[in-house]
Parts: C-alpha cells; structure tokens; sequence
C-alpha cells in the first residue's frame, strides 16, 4: 500500500503559494494514502494563514514554522537571487523532510517546490512510473527573453543537449543526469542514505546537485517524466498562463458526440493487427492469449507467403473474425497500412480498440486487471510498457534501447465523432491517431513482452530492412538502427 508523504519548504508569495495549495487540493489520490508536510519559512503573514489553513479530507497534515533566514531572499521580475547561505538552509529543511518520512515509514516522500502548479494525475503517474527516484517535468526561463529549459539536465552542473532537449518534447520516460523540484523518492532510496548533505570536495552549486550525485553513486538512477508537465510560477507574470495551462489538462467534452456517452460496464473490445509471415514465431501466442479478452478482431494480413491467414482463423475460432487479405505487402508505407487497420476496425464498432503487433505479449495479470481498465468512464487510452526481449528471459536496455522507460497507448476507446489526426510518415506513423493523447489517459503497471528482436535472424532482417527503408534516419534513429547488431548488448533479466 502507498503511503506518500506529499512535503515542500514554503517562503512564497500568497498569490503563488494560493495556487499552488489548490494545485495539491486537486491532485487525484486514488489508491494511494497521501500526508502533508508543509514547512512555514515565510516572512509575509498571509502566506503563513494560507498554510495554517490547508486541509485535505482523507490526509493527515503536519505543520511545522521555520523563521526565515537572516539572508534576504530576493525574487523580481528577472529571476531568483540565492546565494551559498540560502541554498545550505534550504537543504537543511529537505533534510528534515526525508528524515520525518524515513521516521515514519512512509512508503515515498513526493517533495515539491511551492512555485508549481501540478496536473492533477501527477503523484499516481509518478508512483505507476515504479522508480526509487523520479521527477516530473517542467519548462522554465530562468531569463526574461531566454527559451524555456527543463528543471533536470544531462550532466555536469546543468548541460543539455540539443537531442537532449528534443528527447524530452516526447511524453515519457528519461533517464537524467539531475533533476529537482518536483520528485518522488521511494523509503529504499532514503534508507540507502539520499539526502541532501553539501558533498565538501565538490564545487557543484545547489543541493540539488549533491543529491543527485549521492544518489547515483548509491546506485540510484535519476529519471524524469514528460507525460504531465508541471507549470512553474517562477514570476508572478507566469500566472496569466495557469488558465491556458489547466485547459490542456481538462477532458475534451466539447467536440460533437451526438447519442454517445462512455460507458462503465459491458464495454467490447476489437482486437486490431496487422500481420506477415507470422506463422512460426510468436502470433500463436498472442492471439491465444488475446482471445478471451475480446469481443471480436480485425486482422490485415500484409501479403504472407505462409499460413499466417489460417492461423488466425484456427485460433480466433468462434470470435467474430474480418481478415483481410492484401496480396501484396504495403509496409514500405506502413501510414497507408495503418489507416486501412483503424477504419476497417471502427467498422466493427467497438467500445475499446486493442492494437497488437504480432510478437507483443501481456503480462499474465493482464486477465485479472483488463476488465477494470475497459470499464470505468475516467479514461480514454491506456498505455503500458514495452520491453524489447532479446531472448525469452532477458531485455535490452543501452543509450539506444530504452522503449520500456516509455508508456506507449496499446488499448484506446473509440469516440465516434473525436477528430481524429494522423502522423502523416511512411515510417513509424504509430498505431493509432496521434492526437489521442489530447484526451485523458491512465498509464497502467502491467508490462508487454516484445518478442521482435528475441531470435537472431529476426534482428538481421529487421536491421537490412530499416536501413534500406530509412538510410539515412529520417523516421528513426539511424544509431540505433547500427546498434541492433551489437554481438555485446547490454541485456538486463526480466523479473516477473
């Protein structure tokens, strides 16, 4: 069961600090037991009233007073002044944070700067993210006229690369060099001793460096998430932004729907793929196990040269089947290919779309966890996991593997008269309409198994077949298109 302590030293101004409180009042705790900690070290007396009179049904809030430090604390229209004195007080109040949560057994300590405005999926998005340390994005300019920067960085003192910086426009996954502000640390982490001590032969500036160098040397990745960007109220001007900012994070009720509503029970599902000359590697095994979770399936088949179309038949025995047989194969523009999937599949008019490439398998609690995913009317996509197996026990994980370190959606509902839009490219268009992420999603624990990359002579096709479809990189990255036949991959066990 988790149990987050949810902590932030305050010394804010009451319009900020307002907005931020609400922010904390409207995060979504379900399944999860959330305290507060909020630490007063505020020289303006509101700020103070609006702290004391913080409440959360359901949490326990503890209340501590700090006097501000001797050391002024300057904030203007330009930036924030800190200086060495300030910057040690304020570690020495996370501190005090970690250790209230290392004393109490709490499961997480979610610490966050009182500047911020959190969507409201935050805390459980970073708690499904299932890492001892992990932040949530947000994008500052720590300059008037400067472009916006992300709180976490590549490396050293606070670098960031150009691919870096595009990496991290793509909701998902990172891992970082050093991160801050907005972070979840799990109790394994603080037993292990993170903190967030000066280290005395380092002359890196910021507690936030120290601790993220303790924490790598203890072993302890650092990763950020980009699924649910922060707002960061680092000048008060930045509040015109939090109506425009609060938009992007609302349902989108308003298109036309005429006679439809999201349904909490009894939802179907259409199993979509698209298939070629799968007949002896892993589609058995995919569509055994997709089978009694679905109501029916559309199965292109890509111009196979084997039994794949009857396979599909055998197994799918009994579910409403449209196979479709292409006899030629179309995946040199897999865009086209894909469209002809989804409108085929919309035809059967389904509740839920699941789309499965056909080396893709579930965890087995999929069974026991699926009916609870289809039937509730909060979320429109689910996304989960997936690990690149480079054998039947083993995954890869380097510079260039990283896929399961991102929530991709594999099952989305269908809403009739949602305007749907594609990413127009003849590679790596994606399997659904790019513009799903608009609506409200859920990224779930359950993790998928893919198996393309698990037999050697899989990995040699897909490697002559990328770089003759994309020499150049254009839709992928041609770096990791030279890596796949790496004869030394860094493999990692995978643990059930």
């Amino acid at each position: 069961m988790a149990m987050i302590l949810i902590a932030s030293p305050i010394r804010q101004k009451p319009a900020i600090l307002r907005e931020f409180l609400r922010s904390l009042q409207e995060l979504d705790l379900t399944g999860l037991t959330a305290d507060f900690l909020l630490i007063d070290n505020n020289d303006d007396p509101l700020s103070s009233q609006l702290l004391q009179g913080f409440r959360r049904e359901g949490s326990t809030y503890f209340y501590a007073q700090v006097p501000p430090n001797s050391t002024p604390y300057l904030c203007n229209t330009t930036t924030h002044h800190w200086n060495d004195e300030l910057i040690k007080f304020v570690a020495s109040l996370k501190n005090f944070i970690l250790n209230f949560a290392l004393e109490k057994e709490y499961t997480h300590v979610f610490l966050v700067d009182s500047d911020l405005i959190l969507h409201p999926l935050t805390l459980r998005h970073l708690y499904l993210c299932e890492k001892d340390i992990v932040s949530e994005i947000f994008w500052t300019c720590w300059q008037p006229e400067t472009p916006r920067l992300p709180q976490v960085w590549e490396r050293g003192q606070y670098q960031l690369s150009p691919e870096f910086l595009r990496r991290l426009q793509v909701p998902g996954l990172y891992q970082v060099g050093g991160l801050g502000a907005c972070t979840l640390i799990s109790h394994r982490a603080l037993t292990a001793g993170v903190n967030f001590n000066f280290i005395p032969n380092l002359d890196y500036w910021g507690e936030d460096r120290h601790f993220c160098i303790r924490a790598a040397v203890l072993g302890f990745p650092l990763y950020v998430d980009t699924q649910f960007p922060a707002l960061h109220l680092y000048r008060e001007a930045d509040m015109a932004r939090i109506e425009e900012y609060k938009k992007s994070y609302q349902p989108l009720w308003n298109f036309p729907r005429p006679g439809w509503q999201r349904k909490n029970s009894n939802n179907r599902v259409t199993l979509s793929m698209v298939v070629r000359n799968e007949a002896n590697r892993y589609l058995a095994r995919v569509l055994e196990q997709a089978r009694p979770l679905v109501d029916t399936a559309v199965i292109i088949d890509d111009g196979s040269e084997d039994e794949t179309p009857e396979l599909c038949e055998k197994i799918l025995q009994g579910i409403p089947l449209k196979l479709i047989r292409r006899t030629q194969s179309s995946f040199h523009n897999e865009i086209v290919l894909r469209q002809q999937q989804w409108l085929e599949t919309i035809k059967t008019e389904p509740d839920w779309i699941l789309a499965l490439d056909a080396d893709e398998v579930f965890e087995d609690r999929i069974y026991s966890e699926f009916s609870s995913l289809i039937n509730q009317t909060e979320y429109d996509w689910i996304a989960f996991r997936l690990y690149d197996m480079w054998d039947e026990d083993h995954y890869r994980e380097d510079e260039y593997w990283q896929a399961h370190l991102t929530y991709r959606p594999f099952l989305v509902r269908y809403i009739p008269s949602f305007p749907y839009v594609w990413q127009e490219t003849a590679l790596h268009c994606g399997r659904f309409p790019r513009n799903i992420t608009e609506l409200p999603g859920l990224a779930s624990a359950i993790r998928i198994k893919h198996y393309g990359w698990a037999r050697p002579v899989d990995r040699i096709a897909k490697y002559h077949r990328y770089l003759t479809l994309d020499p150049e990189g254009k839709f992928g990255n041609i770096k990791q298109y030279q890596s796949i036949l790496d004869p030394n991959p860094r493999l990692l066990k995978w643990l059930d």
